[in-house]
């Protein structure tokens, strides 16, 4: 029996993540009040029941009763009840931001500010994070990559860290993105810019790649930068960070930073055994700048 309480924040995930683990099998149910967590548990573990893969998803609109959660999971545990937390998180920007374009009101800020509810409902959900088996911190998930996590713990059932890193490549002319928390320059490496047959060409292509990786100092950064990284990754767990994004930048984010991303990301995804995504934020702005 895998029994799996799927909960987090409003805007995070969570619905997503249930139909999702529907899909793969899973019995779910959304909501369902607090006082019959117990009873539920009770009832698909008696062996009764059929259903082997349980889905149990509760948020913030379980209302007072959420208080209640907290010692109805500890007496499930002390009945050897095996129970496992998946909780949904993503910063408060990005949750701000779902809710305005969803035009949709948080359930805590019904006759307020949206981020008073958000900071409300962080609060209120704090005990439940404390006690998650497994933070999905889908601030920069695309919905296909949060389908691989979800499968990822509940298919394959591989080791699960709480940890999602984004490799990020940026341009320094259009900005330092605001979300990372680890930035490195590579303009110091020759720029295919200025070779024409490379101008229009991006880090995705071989040409490029074979241009900006044919310097040793290349090589040597690179060797440099995956130590670095994953020293730091551990430390940055052990601290309770869910999310990582380390940006590689040059001057336009085109040529030399994507092929430094995806040189990183091939290297940690082959290793670390965390949740690994690149991004390229800025890898077709060229183009759209001059078409203006």
């Amino acid at each position: 029996m895998r029994f799996i309480i799927v909960t987090g924040m409003s805007g995070a995930g969570r619905s997503t993540s249930l139909k999702m683990l529907e899909d793969m099998g899973y019995f779910c149910v959304d909501n369902l009040p607090i006082s019959l967590v117990e009873k539920f548990a009770e009832l698909v573990y008696s062996g009764s029941s059929e259903i082997t893969k349980v889905a149990l998803g509760l948020d913030i609109r379980s209302g007072q009763q959420l208080e209640k959660l907290k010692s109805i999971l500890e007496e499930l545990l002390i009945s050897n009840y095996h129970l496992e937390v998946l909780f949904l998180d993503a910063s408060d920007e990005v949750l701000l931001k779902r809710y305005k374009e969803t035009r949709r009101m948080h359930p805590l800020a019904v006759e307020g500010r949206i981020a008073e509810g958000i900071a409300k409902e962080r609060q209120r959900l704090e005990f439940l994070k404390c006690q998650a088996d497994y933070i999905l911190d889908t601030t920069n998930l695309l919905t296909r990559e949060l389908k691989t996590e979800l499968e990822k713990i509940f298919v394959m059932n591989q080791e699960f860290k709480n940890l999602i890193i984004t490799v990020l490549s940026f341009g320094f002319k259009f900005g330092i993105p605001g979300d990372a928390d680890l930035v490195f320059d590579v303009r110091f490496l020759p720029n295919p810019y200025y070779h024409e047959e490379l101008r229009g060409l991006s880090g995705n292509d071989k040409e490029v790649q074979e241009f900006v990786m044919g310097f040793d100092v290349a090589h040597v950064f690179l060797d440099k930068l995956g130590d670095l990284v994953q020293f730091l990754i551990p430390n940055y767990i052990l601290e309770g960070k869910t999310q990582l994004v380390i940006a590689i930048g040059c001057t336009g984010g085109k040529h030399r930073s994507v092929t430094l991303a995806n040189k990183l990301y091939e290297g940690l995804e082959k290793h670390s055994g965390y949740g690994i995504r690149v991004e390229h934020r800025d890898i077709y702005k060229d183009a759209i700048v001059k078409g203006h």
